[in-house]
C-alpha cells in the first residue's frame, strides 16, 4: 500500500516565519524524496500572517510535480481563534483545505496537548468528564462550518489517559456529528512521537468512522520537513489491516477520494 499525501504540516513552526521560497522549498524536496505527492501546508492559525499566498504559488510553478495545497489549521485558541476564524473567512477562496482542532480545555494560557507540561490539566481530574468536553469542543470546531477535516481527533488521549467508559459512547454523537457534515478525519502518525505512543485516531475511532461513512486523509503534523511522511510505513499497514483503501485529498475544499495503490 503506497501512501502519497501528507495533509498536516507546518512549515513556520510555532511562530511567525513569512513564507518565502527558502522556507518552504526543502518541505517539497523533502516531499519528493519520501514518494509524496500531494501536500498541505497548514500552519496554525495564529500564525497566519506569515502565510502568503504569492509565494505558494511561485513554489507550485517551480515544483509542478508536486500538488502543494494551501492551508490552514483552525482551532479553539481563545485568545485567537476569532482572528483566526476571521482570516479563514476572509481568505476561504484561496485556500484549499482547513483542518480543525481543539488544543485548549478549561485552561486558557496552555494548550493541554504541552508535553510534559500540559499533563498536569489531566490530574486528579474526572477522565470520563474530560473526554466529553473535549468532544464537545471538536463538535463546535467542526460546527463553525469553516473547516473541511478534523485533526488528530483524539488527541485528548496523547499524556496516555483512558477513560473508563466505551469510546464508543463518548465519541459516537461527536462522529455522527462529523458524518452529517460530510467532514473528513485525519490518520495523523503525530500520536507515535507522543507519549502515548499510538496513531491517532484509535483502532476503534477509525472502525466506528468507516461504519458511519466518514473518509479520511493522512498526516505527520510534521513541525519539520524532516516529519514529513513520517512513519508512512507503518501507517499504511494499519490502513491495510482495518481495511482503509481509500484516502482524500482537497482543491478549494472540493474532496476527491483516490484509491490507495497496492504493491
Amino acid at each position: 500500500m503506497k501512501l502519497f499525501s501528507d495533509y498536516h504540516s507546518h512549515p513556520q513552526g510555532h511562530r511567525i516565519q513569512p513564507y518565502s521560497q527558502k522556507l518552504l522549498q526543502p518541505w517539497v524536496d523533502h516531499a519528493r524524496e519520501s514518494g509524496l505527492t500531494d501536500i498541505a501546508f497548514t500552519d496554525h492559525d495564529r500564525y497566519h500572517e506569515g502565510i502568503d499566498f504569492a509565494e505558494i504559488e511561485n513554489l507550485r510553478a517551480a515544483n509542478s510535480d508536486i500538488k502543494i495545497r494551501a492551508g490552514v489549521e483552525l482551532d479553539n485558541d481563545p485568545a485567537q481563534s476569532i482572528m483566526g476564524r476571521r482570516w479563514v473567512e476572509k481568505n476561504w477562496d484561496r485556500l484549499d483545505f482547513v483542518l480543525g482542532s481543539v488544543h485548549f480545555l478549561e485552561r486558557p494560557d496552555q494548550m493541554f496537548d504541552s508535553v510534559p507540561a500540559g499533563a498536569d490539566q489531566f490530574a486528579d481530574r474526572d477522565i470520563d468528564q474530560i473526554y466529553t468536553d473535549y468532544f464537545r469542543r471538536v463538535r463546535e470546531v467542526a460546527a463553525t462550518g469553516l473547516v473541511d477535516c478534523l485533526s488528530h481527533v483524539d488527541l485528548i488521549k496523547i499524556h496516555g489517559h483512558r477513560p473508563r467508559s466505551k469510546i464508543e459512547t463518548l465519541v459516537g454523537g461527536t462522529l455522527d456529528f462529523i458524518a452529517a457534515r460530510g467532514l473528513c478525519i485525519e490518520l495523523s502518525t503525530a500520536g507515535w512521537r507522543k507519549p502515548v505512543n499510538e496513531l491517532y485516531p484509535s483502532d476503534e475511532i477509525i472502525q466506528l468512522a468507516i461504519a458511519k461513512g466518514i473518509r479520511f486523509t493522512t498526516a505527520s503534523d510534521a513541525h519539520s520537513h524532516a516529519q514529513l511522511g513520517e512513519n508512512y510505513d507503518r501507517l499504511a499497514e494499519k490502513m491495510a489491516i482495518l481495511g482503509v483503501r481509500e484516502v482524500s485529498v482537497y482543491e478549494k475544499h472540493k474532496r476527491q477520494t483516490r484509491v490507495i495503490c497496492t504493491l
